[in-house]
């Protein structure tokens, strides 16, 4: 056992140290904020792969299988344990609390691999052929900077740029702990940049876990496959669903299509699932979302939507507790609350009006900057950040 006394250390939104109760106490109240299995509605038995299972999005839906529906199954993440420098990643914490708190009954283990890798796929897919046979649901939500293509052996790197035209707008920074409204501006992406981010973030790898598991004859009656998108504001657009990044989910969506009409004659489903907006590592790193994202908790309050939310409506959904909530291009909507009109009215109003010199009035910045930190561990009531920490925590449910 390693005690330590850690600080966070980094600048801006990025942390190089996490803190290993912190992170389990995020764990503890998404558990908490998600359904208990009493009011499961599915079949025992459901096996779920959840690539990319350790943050956001996947992290919520991976607590949700296991609390509401106690599936079995695999979560894939890609992590780091501590080294004598840093402390591990918060994901490692994350999942390590995740499984405890499933409990020794619980038939799901977690697997620290490249989800883009061939040899994750393989190792993976013998594992669920061996213990399960076929499997029910995948949910793929991944979020990397980069991406090995398997078969050419070309790393591939996303861009977070606009296209067509410079991208200027405001943003939220912080100088120490005060919060200022600053600007940016951003040239357009090249072809080369938009075509690489496409192939990291964008339904390459979704399809080939997909072909894997059709191949291995592991896809069940009934299967359904999600993967993780995002819309969002009209004010965003243009680094996000007009930029790069959107070029990206849009080829996610136009794979689901394909996989749709792929699965159809096996009996299964595939779709994107468009998820509001959440404060998670992936989403910090865009542009002006910090400050759009601070006004729109300014906006709706307690009506901001947790990932824990979000993610039991969407497992209803795909277990079949509540239909399909689908828009006209076949993507479940699980964004509605973000994007209603008047919610996005009063959000226009309040960008076009906020100053540093207003900030304070228009956006909530302390609870922005406070997730941030959760992200981490760090900002979490209950922790004593000043005494030693163990961060020597070992990986969980080792795959037999």
């Amino acid at each position: 056992m390693t005690l330590r006394e850690i600080k966070p250390g980094g600048r801006g939104y990025l942390y190089v140290n996490s803190h290993p109760e912190g992170c389990a106490a995020v764990v503890d109240d998404l558990w908490q904020r998600t359904p208990a299995s009493s009011a499961s509605p599915i079949a025992p038995g459901d096996v779920a792969l959840i690539v990319g299972s350790s943050a956001g999005y996947g992290l919520a839906t991976t607590v949700a299988a296991l609390r509401t529906y106690r599936m079995r199954g695999l979560g894939i993440a890609f992590e780091t344990p501590e080294t004598e420098r840093r402390t591990a990643t918060a994901g490692w914490y994350r999942t390590a609390r995740t499984a405890e708190l499933a409990g020794p009954d619980a038939d799901f283990a977690f697997l620290n691999a490249d989800a883009f890798s061939t040899a994750a796929k393989d190792q993976a897919l013998d594992h669920l052929a061996a213990r399960y046979g076929r499997v029910d649901h995948l949910i793929y939500s991944v979020a990397a900077p980069r991406r090995t293509d398997p078969a050419t052996g070309e790393v591939h790197h996303s861009v977070i740029k606009p296209l067509g035209s410079a991208y200027r707008a405001k943003t939220l920074q912080f100088e120490g702990d005060a919060p200022l409204v600053g600007s940016l501006e951003l040239e357009p992406a090249v072809d080369a940049e938009r075509d690489a981010t496409v192939q990291v973030m964008g339904g390459a790898d979704w399809r080939l876990w997909i072909d894997a598991l059709a191949d291995r004859g592991l896809i069940h009656d009934g299967f359904h496959t999600v993967a993780l998108s995002y819309v969002g504001s009209d004010l965003t657009a243009p680094i996000y669903r007009s930029g790069t990044i959107g070029t990206a989910k849009q080829h996610l969506e136009d794979t689901a299509r394909g996989l749709q009409q792929d699965l159809a004659p096996l009996g299964g489903q595939a779709h994107t699932a468009v998820a509001g907006a959440a404060v998670t590592q992936a989403s910090t790193a865009i542009p002006s979302i910090a400050l759009y994202t601070s006004i729109l908790h300014a906006v709706l309050g307690d009506g901001f939507r947790s990932t824990a939310q979000q993610a039991s409506a969407l497992w209803q959904q795909l277990t079949g507790a509540a239909p399909l909530q689908l828009d006209e291009q076949q993507r479940i909507r699980l964004d509605g609350w973000e994007l209603d009109d008047k919610v996005q009215d009063a959000v226009r109003e309040r960008w076009t009006g906020v100053t540093t010199g207003t900030l304070a009035e228009l956006a909530d910045t302390t609870w922005f900057r406070t997730q941030v930190g959760r992200l981490y561990g760090w900002n979490v009531p209950g922790i004593d950040y000043s005494a030693p920490a163990r961060t020597t925590v070992p990986w969980p449910a080792t795959i037999r």
